[in-house]
C-alpha cells in the first residue's frame, strides 16, 4: 500500500498574512455556535503545517439552540420586504469585494490555493449575490396563473420559504460553496444553519460576519463546527431542507434521511470530468485550455477534469504543447499572484493522489509530466501530472481523485469519444474543444453531464449563474444558480379564487345538462386554441 511522503522536520513556506491577525482570528472564531466550555479543535495551515486556528466544537445541543433560534429569527426575516433583503445583499457583495484581501489570506491560509484561484471565488460572489438580489423578486413574487374556468376562477401561485435550511458546506472551495447557496436561501426568506469543514471554516464565518455588517438580523445566519458523526444526525433532524456539497457516499445517506423526513434535498457530490478535444481543436488553446481545466486549485475542485480524450489525428501535438505547458507551472507558497499550483488542502489528500498514481505507474500507465510529491516545497504539495496507458484495472481510471492529477486518452471518432466520456456514473461537468461552435455544442449536447463547457474548462458555465448548475448520476441531484437555485429553498402554495360558478350545477340545473353544457365548453376551448 502506497503511503504518503512523510512531512519535512523543517518548516518551509510563508508565514501567516498580515490580515490573519490573532484578535482577527478570535474574532471569527467567536462568531461559532457553542457553548462557553465547549471542547476546542485545531486546524493547521497546509503550506507549512503550523498551527492556524482554534474553534469551539458544536454538540448535537448546540446545533438543537442554533436552530430554536433561527426559527425565532426566521419568522421575522421571512416578513422583511423583498427589497431590504435585496439592500442587505447588495451591501454585502460590496464589502466582499472591498475587503477582497481578507478573504483571499484566509482561503490561501488554511486551503493553500494559489491567490489566482482564490480570487476567482470572491468573483463568484460577487456575481451571485448581484445576480439574486436583482432578480429574486421576478423568481418570490407572486404569480397570476390560469384559472380552472376563464374568467371565473383567478389563481395566484405564491412562494412560501422553506424555514430554516442546513447548508454543509466543503473545505475545497471554502468561500464559493460556503456564501453562494446560503446567498439564495437567505434571499428566499429562510434561515441558515450552516456546517463548514472544519479546515476551512474561517472562510465561511468571515463571510457570515460580513452578511452581519451588511444589515442581516442577528440569528439568521448561524455556523456549527464539528464532525459530521456527531452532529450530523441534529442537523439533518432539525433541518427543513438540506443543501450538501460533498462526496457521493455521504450524499447517499443524506439522500436517504430526508427521504425517511420527507423534507427536500440538494446534493452536488463527486465527478470524473472529461475533456473532449475535437480534431479540428485549436491546438494551443485547447492545450491552455487543459492546464485551466485540470490543475486549479490543485485539482482540489468537483468540476477540473481528469480524463482528456484527444483524436488519433493530433494527437502527438496536442501532447506537446499540454505537457510543455504543465511542466511550466510554477509550485510554490505565497500570499500574491507569483505562483501558478498551490497546495494539497489535508494529509489525507495527499495519501490519496499519491497511492493513485503509484498504482496506475505500478500497473503499467506512463508519467508525461509530474507525478511525485514535492516536501522540499512544503508538507503537501504534490506536481501536476499527466499519465497515458491508464487501463480499467487502475483505481484513478474511474475514481475521483481529487487532486493535480489527469488521464489522457486518444480516441478513434466522435461517437467513440463520446462513448467514453459517458462511461462513467458520474455527470458533473464536461469539456469540447472544436474551432467550430457549433459542432462543439453539438457534441456537448451528447455528453452526459449537468454542465458541459464549450471551449472553456468550467468557468463558462459555472459563471452563467442564470443557468442551472448541478449532476446527473452520481454527481447529485437539484441544481444551484438560475430559477431551480432559489426557488428549491421555497414552497410553492395556489391560491384559488372561484367567482360566480365553479364546476358544480347550479340550482335548477340538472346533472346530466350540467354534464352537456361543461362538455361543449370543453370542445370550444380546445378549438380556440386555450391551454
Amino acid at each position: 500500500m502506497a503511503t504518503a511522503p512523510a512531512v519535512p522536520t523543517t518548516i518551509r513556506g510563508p508565514g501567516l498574512p498580515p490580515t490573519v491577525t490573532p484578535a482577527f482570528l478570535q474574532h471569527l472564531t467567536a462568531r461559532v455556535s457553542a457553548a462557553p466550555n465547549a471542547a476546542r479543535v485545531t486546524t493547521s495551515a497546509p503550506y507549512t503545517g503550523v498551527p492556524l486556528a482554534d474553534f469551539p466544537v458544536s454538540t448535537p445541543e448546540d446545533v438543537e439552540a442554533a436552530f430554536a433560534r433561527a426559527r425565532v429569527a426566521q419568522k421575522t426575516w421571512a416578513a422583511t420586504p423583498l427589497a431590504e433583503r435585496k439592500r442587505i445583499l447588495l451591501r454585502y457583495h460590496d464589502l466582499v469585494l472591498a475587503r477582497q484581501d481578507q478573504a483571499l489570506d484566509l482561503m490561501q491560509a488554511e486551503n493553500g490555493k494559489t491567490r489566482r484561484d482564490a480570487f476567482l471565488e470572491v468573483v463568484d460572489i460577487g456575481i451571485v449575490s448581484r445576480y439574486y438580489a436583482r432578480n429574486a423578486a421576478r423568481y418570490l413574487g407572486p404569480k397570476r396563473r390560469r384559472g380552472a374556468i376563464p374568467l371565473l376562477t383567478h389563481t395566484t401561485e405564491l412562494r412560501r420559504p422553506k424555514g430554516v435550511v442546513t447548508v454543509i458546506s466543503p473545505w475545497n472551495y471554502p468561500l464559493s460553496m460556503a456564501a453562494s447557496d446560503t446567498i439564495a436561501a437567505l434571499m428566499a426568506g429562510n434561515a441558515v444553519v450552516q456546517k463548514p469543514d472544519t479546515q476551512t471554516a474561517l472562510t465561511a464565518l468571515w463571510s457570515m460576519d460580513l452578511m452581519y455588517e451588511a444589515g442581516l438580523p442577528e440569528d439568521v445566519w448561524q455556523m456549527v463546527i464539528g464532525r459530521g458523526g456527531s452532529i450530523g444526525g441534529a442537523l439533518m433532524d432539525q433541518a427543513d431542507y438540506m443543501m450538501f456539497t460533498g462526496s457521493t457516499a455521504t450524499g447517499r445517506q443524506i439522500a436517504a434521511d430526508a427521504g425517511r423526513r420527507l423534507i427536500g434535498a440538494s446534493l452536488e457530490l463527486g465527478g470524473k470530468n472529461p475533456m473532449i478535444v475535437l480534431d479540428d481543436a485549436d491546438i494551443d488553446k485547447a492545450a491552455e485550455g487543459a492546464v485551466n481545466a485540470c490543475f486549479p486549485s490543485a485539482g482540489q475542485l468537483c468540476v477540473s477534469v481528469e480524463r482528456l480524450y484527444v483524436a488519433e489525428s493530433i494527437r502527438d501535438a496536442f501532447v506537446a504543447a499540454f505537457t510543455a505547458r504543465t511542466k511550466k507551472l510554477k509550485i510554490g507558497a505565497a500570499y500574491d499572484y507569483s505562483v501558478d499550483v498551490g497546495s494539497l488542502t489535508t494529509p489525507a489528500q495527499l495519501k490519496t493522489v499519491t497511492e493513485h498514481v503509484e498504482d496506475a505507474v505500478a500497473k503499467g500507465a506512463t508519467v508525461l509530466a509530474g507525478g511525485k510529491a514535492r516536501p522540499d516545497l512544503g508538507p503537501l504539495f504534490y506536481e501536476p501530472t499527466v499519465l497515458t496507458g491508464v487501463t480499467p484495472d487502475m483505481t484513478l481510471h474511474s475514481h475521483e481523485t481529487f487532486g493535480p492529477v489527469v488521464s489522457l486518452y486518444t480516441y478513434r471518432d466522435v461517437d467513440d469519444a463520446v462513448t467514453r466520456a459517458n462511461a462513467t456514473a458520474y455527470g458533473l461537468n464536461a469539456s469540447v474543444w472544436s474551432r467550430d461552435g457549433a459542432r462543439g455544442r453539438a457534441v456537448a449536447a451528447r455528453v452526459h453531464a449537468g454542465t458541459v463547457n464549450v471551449n472553456e474548462a468550467f468557468a463558462a458555465a459555472w459563471g452563467s449563474v442564470d443557468a442551472p448548475m448541478g449532476g446527473m448520476g452520481d454527481s447529485g441531484l437539484g441544481r444551484r444558480h438560475g430559477a431551480d437555485g432559489i426557488l428549491k429553498y421555497t414552497e410553492p402554495q395556489t391560491v384559488a379564487h372561484q367567482r360566480l360558478q365553479g364546476f358544480y350545477p347550479p340550482a335548477r340545473v340538472s346533472p346530466e345538462t350540467w354534464a352537456t353544457l361543461l362538455t361543449g365548453a370543453l370542445k370550444v376551448l380546445k378549438a380556440a386554441g386555450v391551454r
